[in-house]
């Protein structure tokens, strides 16, 4: 299928448009038909072929004939003229933090910068500080911003590795020349970015084994291949090493390789102690070198006299010493999730219709379904006026008929306004369901701004869940500067509920953030996926990642509770209380 080339194309151009400063309802449809095309189902080459392009939402007549052209031709002319006009390499430069469109041509167009060498060069040798309106700080801010972007760009997104490594597994779980294979280091204690991807396999025959990886469909380049260790590099430029160990080391060479390193370092000091060594092979009595553990994971650990660790726990923070009481939690898990609670429709800027929606979380076998489309100050995602949000109440009151043991339940994401009001008025707010507000502009604020514009919503009696708190985007935008202990401290004096977004590029509020807020504050969680179509669900375990390595139980997460439950946790509850 060519879905993901045309999606590519698509998206492409409405990059270029957006750094023309063309008309923002052009770059969005553009965004929206791109969207669409990727995520859809059918073949976008037998639709053509059928003449039923114009079926696809946001595919019109303009657009329709570029999609043809492609699938044809292999180009869109269109496409072409934007990259004679701009360079794709000032695409390039929106990866900055502090860089959009707009200043990303106007610092091609003024400056002749393509690429983030010229643009560090140029704020380097004090260039951009001449432009009108930018100055010393805004050159200052793009050399920070270069230097985030470099740091983050040798970590790896979990979203982007962990499918990776599924699919490397999966495509040599029929080997009958491997007996185990599974991922370690910092992937498998679920980080929310990486470095290279460790994979350990056991096998008798490494030989047969790279002879199939020589036809890994991802495969970009072998840079060894050996009969203890082989690394390759895969699409899209990231390297993973495998390691051969042996059967009866497979648990000690795990345990070692999941790491961290701080983790293993506490268990050595603890092993020796007890008059043993611990290594990839095992473990040993330091008195005749006898090793009595290493087959099984479990084991290293049983022999130390510790509870056994979940992967995510392992970062030296504590739970060596709880393990020794036997204390570890039993942390959350995604079978303990029961119901959605952040999702968005065609209503808004999602993907699928609300009937999708619920259809597929039903046959998940969730209990409800939280539909937040957005609200009307988010005009460039189709946020819902109060006209709307009528409608769309009745729809949902028809479509919850159909159901048994299942309810769709009407909420919104209502936008945080610059000056910290919400974009709806509480007249409004109090006939939802439930009420979720995230800031979606004005991240440029001072601290001080940010964190009184998040505390209004939070003091407002129908704001029921804060959604994605901080702002960051994992490599691309770090979180707004907020005073997180104020948020914190007044979410739990006003029972507000704070999100843990599982968006992989979001993963907000973070796992060390989401720690602090249970641990520290009290605060209930939510996680909600975010979902913009039915694919999205499946997002959920990244939410389910961030609370584990936030050491959060199942009665931890509000959507771990039937909706009966929910209700009683929701700030609007205690106002019905009081009205009653």
């Amino acid at each position: 299928m060519k879905n993901s080339e045309v999606a590519k194309a698509l998206y492409e151009i409405a990059a270029l448009l957006e750094i023309k400063g063309e008309n923002k309802y052009k770059v969005a449809a553009y965004t929206e038909a791109a969207m669409r095309i990727e995520n859809l189902q059918e073949d976008i080459e037998k639709l053509y072929k059928l003449g039923k392009l114009n079926k696809i939402k946001g595919v019109g007549e303009s657009i329709g004939q570029k999609i043809a052209e492609y699938l044809e031709t292999g180009k869109i002319s269109y496409l072409e003229e934007l990259k004679k006009e701009i360079p794709p390499e000032v695409l390039e430069l929106e990866k900055i933090p502090g860089i959009g469109p707009k200043l990303a041509y106007r610092l091609y167009k003024e400056l002749g910068i393509k690429d983030i060498d010229s643009l560090e060069k140029a704020a380097k040798e004090g260039r951009i500080r001449l432009l009108p309106r930018l100055g010393e700080k805004v050159e200052q801010n793009i050399l920070e911003g270069i230097k985030q972007f470099r740091q983050s760009s040798e970590r790896i997104p979990l979203g982007i590795a962990l499918p990776i490594v599924e699919e490397i597994i999966s495509y040599l779980s029929n080997n009958p020349y491997i007996t185990n294979i599974t991922p370690a280091g910092s992937i498998r204690r679920r980080k929310e970015t990486i470095g290279d991807i460790d994979i350990l396999i056991t096998t008798k025959d490494m030989e047969r084994v790279n002879e199939q990886l020589l036809k890994l469909p991802i495969l970009k380049n072998i840079l060894a291949a050996g009969t203890t260790k082989t690394s390759i590099i895969v699409e899209p430029g990231i390297q993973v090493d495998f390691r051969v160990v042996e059967d009866e080391s497979f648990g000690a060479a795990l345990q070692y390789f999941t790491g961290s390193k701080n983790h293993n370092i506490k268990l050595r000091e603890l092993a020796l102690k007890k008059g043993l060594k611990i290594n990839e092979y095992g473990v040993f009595r330091l008195s005749d070198n006898k090793k009595i553990a290493g087959e099984k994971e479990e084991e290293i650990y049983e022999v130390l006299g510790l509870q056994y660790i979940p992967p995510e726990l392992r970062e030296d923070q504590g739970e060596i010493e709880l393990a020794m009481q036997n204390k570890i939690p039993i942390l959350i898990e995604e079978k303990d999730i029961v119901g959605e609670m952040h999702s968005h429709t065609n209503w808004s800027d999602g993907m699928n219709t609300i009937e999708e929606m619920a259809n597929y979380a039903y046959k998940l076998g969730y209990k409800y379904l939280v539909i937040s489309d957005h609200s009307q100050a988010l005009g460039v995602a189709g946020g819902l006026t109060p006209e709307q949000i009528e409608k769309q109440r009745r729809e949902i009151y028809e479509l919850n008929k159909k159901f048994k043991d299942f309810r769709i339940i009407h909420g919104i994401e209502a936008n945080i306004l610059s000056d910290g009001n919400l974009d709806l008025p509480n007249e409004v707010l109090e006939k939802f369901d439930i009420v979720i507000a995230g800031l979606h502009s004005g991240f440029k604020q001072s601290k001080e701004k940010i964190t009184e514009r998040l505390i209004s919503a939070i003091k407002n009696p129908y704001v029921d869940i804060i959604s994605h708190p901080t702002g960051r985007l994992i490599n691309k935008r770090p979180a707004y500067e907020v005073d997180l202990d104020a948020i914190l401290e007044a979410a739990k004096e006003t029972g507000t509920i704070l999100e843990i977004n599982a968006q992989p590029d979001r993963l907000d509020l973070c796992d060390l953030d989401a720690r602090r807020a249970k641990e520290k504050y009290g605060i209930l969680l939510s996680i909600g996926t975010d979902a913009h179509d039915i694919r999205s669900f499946s997002l959920i375990r990244y939410g389910i990642f961030v609370a584990r390595r936030a050491w959060l139980k199942k009665e931890d997460i509000l959507n771990t509770y039937p909706w009966e439950e929910v209700q009683k946790r929701l700030k609007r509850a205690k106002l019905n209380a009081k009205n009653l």
